[in-house]
Protein backbone atom coordinates (compact mmCIF):
# COMPACT_ATOMS: atom_id res chain seq x y z
CA UNK A 1 0.00 0.00 0.00
CA UNK A 2 1.10 3.31 -0.65
CA UNK A 3 1.78 6.50 1.38
CA UNK A 4 -1.20 7.81 -0.38
CA UNK A 5 -3.55 4.90 -0.47
CA UNK A 6 -2.54 4.54 3.41
CA UNK A 7 -3.76 8.31 3.85
CA UNK A 8 -7.02 7.92 2.63
CA UNK A 9 -7.48 4.75 4.58
CA UNK A 10 -6.52 6.79 7.52
CA UNK A 11 -8.50 9.71 6.55
CA UNK A 12 -11.97 7.26 6.09
CA UNK A 13 -11.36 6.10 9.64
CA UNK A 14 -11.40 10.02 11.15
CA UNK A 15 -15.29 10.09 12.62
CA UNK A 16 -17.46 12.33 10.60
CA UNK A 17 -20.05 13.83 13.26
CA UNK A 18 -21.82 16.14 11.37
CA UNK A 19 -22.80 13.18 8.72
CA UNK A 20 -26.39 12.83 10.41
CA UNK A 21 -27.05 16.81 8.96
CA UNK A 22 -29.04 16.75 5.81
CA UNK A 23 -28.18 20.65 5.17
CA UNK A 24 -24.76 21.84 4.08
CA UNK A 25 -25.94 25.40 5.53
CA UNK A 26 -26.97 23.57 8.82
CA UNK A 27 -23.68 21.97 9.24
CA UNK A 28 -21.69 25.67 8.29
CA UNK A 29 -24.08 26.85 11.01
CA UNK A 30 -23.49 24.36 13.28
CA UNK A 31 -19.46 24.77 12.95
CA UNK A 32 -19.60 28.71 13.38
CA UNK A 33 -22.45 28.28 16.54
CA UNK A 34 -19.34 25.67 18.22
CA UNK A 35 -16.46 27.96 16.90
CA UNK A 36 -18.56 30.81 18.98
CA UNK A 37 -19.15 28.57 21.97
CA UNK A 38 -15.42 27.89 22.28
CA UNK A 39 -14.21 31.70 21.46
CA UNK A 40 -16.94 32.86 24.26
CA UNK A 41 -15.44 30.36 26.73
CA UNK A 42 -12.25 31.16 25.83
CA UNK A 43 -12.35 34.81 26.58
CA UNK A 44 -15.25 34.48 29.65
CA UNK A 45 -11.82 32.90 31.26
CA UNK A 46 -9.12 34.97 30.48
CA UNK A 47 -11.01 38.16 30.22
CA UNK A 48 -14.04 38.03 32.59
CA UNK A 49 -17.64 39.36 31.73
CA UNK A 50 -18.50 40.21 28.52
CA UNK A 51 -21.48 42.23 27.16
CA UNK A 52 -24.13 39.84 26.40
CA UNK A 53 -25.68 42.61 23.24
CA UNK A 54 -21.92 42.44 21.98
CA UNK A 55 -21.77 38.65 22.50
CA UNK A 56 -25.01 37.48 20.71
CA UNK A 57 -24.57 40.16 18.24
CA UNK A 58 -21.47 38.85 16.45
CA UNK A 59 -23.45 35.44 16.77
CA UNK A 60 -26.14 36.77 14.81
CA UNK A 61 -24.21 38.48 12.49
CA UNK A 62 -21.99 35.60 12.19
CA UNK A 63 -25.09 32.79 11.42
CA UNK A 64 -26.57 34.90 8.93
CA UNK A 65 -23.10 36.02 6.94
CA UNK A 66 -22.38 32.01 7.09
CA UNK A 67 -26.48 31.22 5.99
CA UNK A 68 -25.59 33.85 2.75
CA UNK A 69 -22.33 31.97 2.00
CA UNK A 70 -23.77 28.68 2.27
CA UNK A 71 -26.15 29.51 -0.30
CA UNK A 72 -23.77 30.45 -2.79
CA UNK A 73 -22.19 27.27 -1.65
CA UNK A 74 -24.66 24.77 -2.32
CA UNK A 75 -26.86 26.34 -5.25
CA UNK A 76 -24.27 24.06 -7.75
CA UNK A 77 -24.97 21.04 -5.54
CA UNK A 78 -28.67 21.65 -5.70
CA UNK A 79 -28.63 22.53 -9.26
CA UNK A 80 -26.89 19.13 -9.44
CA UNK A 81 -30.92 17.11 -7.93
CA UNK A 82 -32.51 18.76 -10.05
CA UNK A 83 -30.46 17.73 -12.90
CA UNK A 84 -30.17 14.16 -11.86
CA UNK A 85 -34.15 14.15 -11.50
CA UNK A 86 -34.59 15.65 -15.08
CA UNK A 87 -32.29 12.89 -16.27
CA UNK A 88 -34.48 10.30 -14.91
CA UNK A 89 -36.97 11.62 -16.37
CA UNK A 90 -35.23 11.32 -19.96
CA UNK A 91 -33.86 15.31 -20.36
CA UNK A 92 -30.09 15.30 -20.62
CA UNK A 93 -29.95 18.80 -21.34
CA UNK A 94 -29.46 20.32 -17.83
CA UNK A 95 -26.35 21.84 -17.04
CA UNK A 96 -24.72 22.86 -13.84
CA UNK A 97 -23.40 26.76 -13.37
CA UNK A 98 -19.60 25.96 -12.77
CA UNK A 99 -17.98 29.07 -11.86
CA UNK A 100 -16.65 28.36 -8.43
CA UNK A 101 -13.09 27.42 -8.21
CA UNK A 102 -13.20 24.99 -5.05
CA UNK A 103 -14.25 21.43 -4.51
CA UNK A 104 -17.48 22.05 -5.05
CA UNK A 105 -16.68 23.76 -8.79
CA UNK A 106 -14.48 20.81 -9.71
CA UNK A 107 -17.41 18.49 -9.20
CA UNK A 108 -19.70 21.03 -11.03
CA UNK A 109 -17.64 20.73 -14.03
CA UNK A 110 -16.75 16.90 -13.58
CA UNK A 111 -21.13 16.68 -13.55
CA UNK A 112 -21.42 19.12 -16.56
CA UNK A 113 -19.22 16.45 -18.37
CA UNK A 114 -20.69 13.66 -17.34
CA UNK A 115 -24.23 14.92 -18.34
CA UNK A 116 -23.26 15.70 -21.99
CA UNK A 117 -21.38 12.12 -21.73
CA UNK A 118 -24.64 10.69 -21.19
CA UNK A 119 -26.54 13.25 -23.74
CA UNK A 120 -23.85 11.91 -26.08
CA UNK A 121 -24.13 8.19 -25.02
CA UNK A 122 -28.51 8.07 -25.59
CA UNK A 123 -28.24 9.75 -28.34
CA UNK A 124 -26.35 7.39 -29.91
CA UNK A 125 -27.96 4.39 -28.54
CA UNK A 126 -31.15 6.17 -29.99
CA UNK A 127 -29.52 6.29 -33.14
CA UNK A 128 -28.44 2.35 -32.83
CA UNK A 129 -32.04 1.04 -32.66
CA UNK A 130 -33.05 3.45 -35.27
CA UNK A 131 -30.34 2.56 -37.94
CA UNK A 132 -30.60 -1.66 -36.66
CA UNK A 133 -34.22 -1.37 -37.00
CA UNK A 134 -34.48 0.42 -40.54
CA UNK A 135 -31.46 -1.84 -41.50
CA UNK A 136 -33.77 -4.80 -40.65
CA UNK A 137 -36.81 -3.91 -41.86
CA UNK A 138 -35.57 -3.42 -45.45
CA UNK A 139 -34.39 -7.31 -46.10
CA UNK A 140 -37.05 -8.26 -44.32
CA UNK A 141 -39.86 -6.87 -46.49
CA UNK A 142 -38.35 -7.74 -49.41
CA UNK A 143 -38.09 -11.66 -48.45
CA UNK A 144 -41.83 -11.43 -46.93
CA UNK A 145 -42.61 -9.73 -50.63
CA UNK A 146 -41.09 -12.81 -52.32
CA UNK A 147 -42.21 -15.31 -50.14
CA UNK A 148 -45.87 -13.89 -50.58
CA UNK A 149 -45.29 -13.77 -54.07
CA UNK A 150 -44.29 -17.34 -54.52
CA UNK A 151 -47.16 -18.45 -51.91
CA UNK A 152 -50.07 -16.76 -53.36
CA UNK A 153 -48.93 -18.23 -57.10
CA UNK A 154 -47.77 -14.46 -58.08
CA UNK A 155 -44.14 -15.72 -59.31
CA UNK A 156 -42.86 -19.45 -59.45
CA UNK A 157 -40.57 -20.79 -56.88
CA UNK A 158 -37.82 -20.55 -59.53
CA UNK A 159 -34.12 -20.18 -59.60
CA UNK A 160 -34.58 -16.29 -59.90
CA UNK A 161 -37.09 -15.96 -57.51
CA UNK A 162 -34.68 -18.53 -54.88
CA UNK A 163 -31.91 -16.23 -55.60
CA UNK A 164 -33.97 -12.51 -54.58
CA UNK A 165 -34.70 -14.56 -51.27
CA UNK A 166 -31.10 -15.93 -50.50
CA UNK A 167 -29.57 -12.64 -51.28
CA UNK A 168 -32.13 -10.56 -48.32
CA UNK A 169 -31.20 -13.93 -46.26
CA UNK A 170 -27.25 -13.37 -46.96
CA UNK A 171 -28.15 -9.62 -46.24
CA UNK A 172 -29.88 -10.60 -43.11
CA UNK A 173 -26.67 -12.70 -41.99
CA UNK A 174 -24.44 -9.77 -42.59
CA UNK A 175 -26.07 -7.40 -40.63
CA UNK A 176 -26.36 -9.92 -38.04
CA UNK A 177 -22.78 -10.98 -38.28
CA UNK A 178 -21.80 -7.17 -37.70
CA UNK A 179 -23.83 -6.63 -34.79
CA UNK A 180 -22.11 -9.04 -33.09
CA UNK A 181 -18.82 -7.63 -34.04
CA UNK A 182 -19.95 -4.47 -32.42
CA UNK A 183 -21.17 -6.08 -28.93
CA UNK A 184 -17.54 -7.46 -29.37
CA UNK A 185 -16.44 -3.87 -30.28
CA UNK A 186 -18.32 -2.53 -26.70
CA UNK A 187 -17.24 -5.60 -24.76
CA UNK A 188 -13.71 -4.62 -25.23
CA UNK A 189 -12.59 -7.73 -25.54
CA UNK A 190 -11.38 -9.94 -28.58
CA UNK A 191 -8.23 -12.26 -28.46
CA UNK A 192 -6.72 -12.71 -31.77
CA UNK A 193 -5.43 -16.18 -33.60
CA UNK A 194 -2.20 -14.99 -35.18
CA UNK A 195 -0.40 -16.91 -37.92
CA UNK A 196 1.02 -16.16 -41.11
CA UNK A 197 -1.06 -15.00 -43.87
CA UNK A 198 -0.51 -16.15 -47.46
CA UNK A 199 -1.89 -12.81 -48.96
CA UNK A 200 -2.14 -13.62 -52.50
CA UNK A 201 -4.25 -16.34 -51.77
CA UNK A 202 -6.39 -14.20 -48.99
CA UNK A 203 -7.05 -11.60 -52.06
CA UNK A 204 -7.59 -14.35 -54.24
CA UNK A 205 -10.03 -15.84 -52.02
CA UNK A 206 -11.68 -12.19 -51.19
CA UNK A 207 -12.17 -11.22 -54.62
CA UNK A 208 -13.99 -14.68 -55.77
CA UNK A 209 -16.70 -13.91 -53.13
CA UNK A 210 -16.83 -9.91 -54.18
CA UNK A 211 -17.12 -11.28 -57.44
CA UNK A 212 -19.98 -13.07 -56.99
CA UNK A 213 -22.03 -10.33 -55.12
CA UNK A 214 -20.90 -7.50 -57.94
CA UNK A 215 -20.58 -9.81 -60.98
CA UNK A 216 -19.92 -6.57 -63.52
CA UNK A 217 -17.06 -4.86 -61.50
CA UNK A 218 -13.37 -6.15 -62.35
CA UNK A 219 -10.65 -6.71 -60.10
CA UNK A 220 -6.94 -6.23 -60.36
CA UNK A 221 -4.61 -7.59 -57.84
CA UNK A 222 -1.46 -6.73 -56.91
CA UNK A 223 0.55 -8.50 -54.73
CA UNK A 224 4.15 -10.23 -55.33
CA UNK A 225 4.00 -14.20 -54.58
CA UNK A 226 5.19 -14.87 -51.26
CA UNK A 227 4.30 -11.81 -49.63
CA UNK A 228 3.27 -13.03 -45.87
CA UNK A 229 1.87 -10.98 -42.90
CA UNK A 230 1.27 -11.88 -39.19
CA UNK A 231 -2.27 -11.54 -38.19
CA UNK A 232 -5.34 -12.93 -37.65
CA UNK A 233 -6.52 -14.65 -40.97
CA UNK A 234 -10.62 -14.74 -40.23
CA UNK A 235 -10.56 -11.09 -39.52
CA UNK A 236 -7.98 -9.80 -41.88
CA UNK A 237 -10.16 -11.48 -44.83
CA UNK A 238 -13.23 -9.22 -42.69
CA UNK A 239 -11.23 -6.08 -43.44
CA UNK A 240 -10.47 -7.13 -47.26
CA UNK A 241 -14.24 -8.30 -47.72
CA UNK A 242 -15.41 -4.72 -46.37
CA UNK A 243 -13.40 -2.62 -48.10
CA UNK A 244 -14.06 -4.59 -51.05
CA UNK A 245 -17.90 -4.32 -50.59
CA UNK A 246 -17.40 -0.36 -49.87
CA UNK A 247 -15.54 -0.15 -53.39
CA UNK A 248 -17.70 -2.16 -55.51
CA UNK A 249 -21.02 -0.05 -54.26
CA UNK A 250 -19.38 2.87 -54.83
CA UNK A 251 -17.78 2.18 -58.60
CA UNK A 252 -19.88 3.02 -61.48
CA UNK A 253 -21.29 0.20 -62.68
CA UNK A 254 -18.68 -1.56 -65.12
CA UNK A 255 -15.76 0.26 -62.92
CA UNK A 256 -12.68 -1.53 -61.78
CA UNK A 257 -11.74 -1.93 -57.99
CA UNK A 258 -7.94 -1.94 -57.65
CA UNK A 259 -6.32 -3.87 -54.83
CA UNK A 260 -2.81 -3.90 -53.96
CA UNK A 261 -0.62 -5.22 -50.94
CA UNK A 262 2.90 -4.92 -50.58
CA UNK A 263 5.14 -6.22 -47.54
CA UNK A 264 8.05 -3.69 -46.58
CA UNK A 265 10.31 -4.26 -44.09
CA UNK A 266 8.42 -4.36 -40.58
CA UNK A 267 5.34 -2.45 -42.12
CA UNK A 268 2.69 -4.38 -44.28
CA UNK A 269 0.59 -2.54 -46.35
CA UNK A 270 -2.95 -2.89 -48.38
CA UNK A 271 -4.66 -0.49 -50.22
CA UNK A 272 -7.92 -1.14 -52.04
CA UNK A 273 -8.73 2.10 -54.44
CA UNK A 274 -12.36 2.37 -56.94
CA UNK A 275 -13.46 4.88 -59.93
CA UNK A 276 -16.10 6.31 -57.76
CA UNK A 277 -16.35 9.78 -56.82
CA UNK A 278 -14.23 10.12 -53.69
CA UNK A 279 -14.41 10.72 -50.63
CA UNK A 280 -14.67 14.70 -49.10
CA UNK A 281 -11.97 15.50 -46.82
CA UNK A 282 -14.36 16.38 -44.09
CA UNK A 283 -16.15 12.92 -44.37
CA UNK A 284 -12.90 10.92 -44.50
CA UNK A 285 -12.68 10.48 -40.50
CA UNK A 286 -16.37 10.19 -40.22
CA UNK A 287 -16.87 7.79 -42.55
CA UNK A 288 -15.63 4.93 -40.01
CA UNK A 289 -18.15 5.73 -37.41
CA UNK A 290 -20.99 3.42 -37.19
CA UNK A 291 -23.91 3.90 -39.32
CA UNK A 292 -22.26 6.70 -41.83
CA UNK A 293 -21.83 6.41 -45.40
CA UNK A 294 -21.47 9.49 -46.49
CA UNK A 295 -22.81 11.43 -49.12
CA UNK A 296 -21.56 8.86 -52.04
CA UNK A 297 -23.31 5.85 -50.47
CA UNK A 298 -25.89 4.92 -53.00
CA UNK A 299 -27.63 2.13 -50.70
CA UNK A 300 -27.08 -1.50 -50.06
CA UNK A 301 -24.98 -1.32 -47.00
CA UNK A 302 -25.32 -1.10 -43.36
CA UNK A 303 -22.91 1.74 -42.50
CA UNK A 304 -20.63 -0.81 -39.90
CA UNK A 305 -18.45 -2.58 -42.36
CA UNK A 306 -15.60 0.46 -42.23
CA UNK A 307 -16.18 0.93 -38.61
CA UNK A 308 -15.40 -3.27 -37.76
CA UNK A 309 -12.77 -2.60 -40.30
CA UNK A 310 -10.78 0.04 -38.24
CA UNK A 311 -11.67 -2.30 -34.55
CA UNK A 312 -9.77 -5.02 -36.48
CA UNK A 313 -7.16 -3.10 -37.68
CA UNK A 314 -6.30 -1.09 -34.29
CA UNK A 315 -6.61 -4.98 -32.63
CA UNK A 316 -3.29 -5.83 -34.93
CA UNK A 317 -2.05 -2.18 -33.98
CA UNK A 318 -2.51 -0.78 -37.48
CA UNK A 319 -4.02 2.23 -38.76
CA UNK A 320 -6.62 2.39 -41.51
CA UNK A 321 -7.53 5.68 -43.73
CA UNK A 322 -8.27 7.57 -46.76
CA UNK A 323 -5.65 9.26 -48.86
CA UNK A 324 -6.00 11.57 -51.61
CA UNK A 325 -6.93 9.83 -55.01
CA UNK A 326 -8.55 10.22 -58.25
CA UNK A 327 -11.02 8.10 -57.03
CA UNK A 328 -11.70 6.59 -53.40
CA UNK A 329 -8.44 4.64 -51.88
CA UNK A 330 -8.35 3.09 -48.67
CA UNK A 331 -4.86 2.29 -47.12
CA UNK A 332 -4.68 -0.34 -43.79
CA UNK A 333 -0.50 -0.41 -42.91
CA UNK A 334 -0.07 -3.07 -40.36
CA UNK A 335 3.47 -4.53 -37.95
CA UNK A 336 4.32 -7.17 -40.94
CA UNK A 337 5.36 -9.74 -37.73
CA UNK A 338 2.06 -9.72 -35.92
CA UNK A 339 1.61 -6.95 -32.57
CA UNK A 340 3.93 -7.15 -29.80
CA UNK A 341 1.74 -9.21 -27.13
CA UNK A 342 0.50 -6.87 -24.33
CA UNK A 343 -0.68 -7.51 -20.81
Amino acid sequence: MTGRERARALLDRVPRPLDPMRSIKLKIAAVVLVSWAAAFTFFRIRIGWLAPTTVFGALGIALVISQVVGHGMTRPLREMTWAVGAMRRGDYSRRVRATGRDEVGQLAVAFNEMAADIADAEQRRRELIANVSHELRTPITALQAVLENVVDGVEQADATTMRTALAQTERLGRLVAELLDLSRIDAGAHRLDLSEVDVPELLGSAVAEAAVAAPSTRFAVDAPPGTAVTADRARLHQVVQNLLDNATRHAPPGGEVRITARAVGEVFALAVEDDGPGIAESDRERVFERFTRGERASGGGTGLGLDIARWVVDLHGGAIRVVDAPGCRIEVTLPRHGRPPTG
